[in-house]
């Protein structure tokens, strides 16, 4: 399965909080799957880093480095697919990352309900 991550599964990930579920874990850590995390991802990070609204490691970087997850860059398609996307969430992040996801047809994972208002390749893992 080819997994794209929702921005707070990356976090709770890397800083291996509790918050993560089982499930979030298992599907992370299976081998067979191929794991992403978005450009779209770190750049909510790094806002919401130089807003105050949120603290990392002096680590953070090296962490993520030392994980076998794959780079997703942000293309012009994907951006495109925005345009179609009703309206059920009003965060451009999470708006981004389910056009990567329905674009590159790949399984969003998110811990966040309303996501999953978009379709089967969004899963929902509590």
């Amino acid at each position: 399965m080819r997994i794209l991550l929702d921005t707070h599964l990356i976090l709770w990930w890397l800083l291996d909080s509790p918050s993560l579920s089982e499930q979030a874990r298992t599907l992370i850590s299976f081998p067979e799957n191929t794991v992403f995390v978005s450009a779209v991802s770190f750049w909510e990070i790094w806002l919401k880093v130089s807003l105050g609204k949120l603290r990392l490691p002096a680590d953070f970087e090296a962490r993520f480095a030392a994980e076998y997850f794959e780079n997703l860059p942000l293309t012009s398609a994907q951006t495109r697919e925005v345009a179609t996307l009703p309206w059920h969430h009003r965060d451009p992040f999470d708006r981004m990352l389910v056009a990567q996801a329905k674009t590159e047809e790949m399984t969003l994972l998110t811990a966040d309900e309303v996501v999953t208002l978009y379709g089967d390749f969004v899963r929902l893992v509590r």
